[in-house]
């Protein structure tokens, strides 16, 4: 059966815009852990149609979700009219990081009752940086790190301890007596690359380290300069 789904919203109906639906799917399955393959307890899952070209989709809400106790989710997921592809949004929070998968209409009808997803799992990471030099007076470091690729700043927040002369501006440092703390998480045992770049007499070096980051151990980077 076809139906109508019209959002509104304020005092009396407002017509925002209308989505045309072609019934439901019952969808069934699980979210785990990559490595460990444990389940994941209430996991909040969002799911958007695919409507439109290639060059101009639109997403268009198709259903929102969350993993029971023991990290399955049963659910009767809304048929966007038109929609071959539907984007599945998990939402990641200090112990997984956010996840989206695209899953083309027709696998995702074919495996409808054995749906699985899998989240990367984020630990505790933490970068000291020392400065050891006295001269110049005013050379400065930009900070940045990547883990598995993705960049550090998006992937989790992250809080800064400086004791000592730094700028106005997030991640850079110039000059003075510099031992400063960043507290952020990263992904479990992926590389985790930190790259400085220090500006010292007019010439760019850069002083890189990686870490693979351990579960519910102390993992920590140290860059001096």
């Amino acid at each position: 059966m076809r139906r109508i789904i019209c959002i509104t919203f304020g005092i009396g109906v407002v017509l925002l815009g209308c989505v045309e639906t072609e019934g439901t799917l019952k969808i069934e399955g699980k979210v785990i852990d990559e490595f460990t393959k444990t389940p994941i307890p209430w996991r909040d899952i969002i799911v958007q149609g695919l409507v439109g070209s290639i060059d101009s989709l639109v997403a268009i809400d198709a259903g929102q979700f969350s993993t029971d106790s023991s990290g399955g989710f049963t659910y009767s997921l809304r048929k966007v009219k038109d929609a071959f592809h539907y984007n599945f949004y998990l939402v990641g929070d200090s112990d997984y990081a956010f996840m989206k998968q695209r899953i083309a209409l027709i696998p995702l009808e074919r495996n409808s009752k054995n749906l699985s997803f899998s989240l990367s799992k984020l630990a505790d990471l933490t970068i000291h940086i020392f400065r050891i030099s006295k001269t110049p007076i005013c050379d400065t470091l930009f900070l940045s790190w990547k883990s598995n690729g993705v960049e550090g700043r998006t992937l989790f927040p992250y809080k800064i301890n400086n004791y000592g002369l730094t700028s106005t501006l997030e991640l850079r440092w110039i000059g003075g007596i510099v031992k400063s703390t960043i507290k952020t998480r990263a992904f479990v045992d992926k590389k985790t690359t930190i790259r400085g770049a220090l500006i010292r007499n007019g010439r760019v070096k850069e002083i890189i380290d990686t870490i693979t980051c351990k579960r519910d151990l102390v993992n920590e980077v140290y860059l001096k300069y």
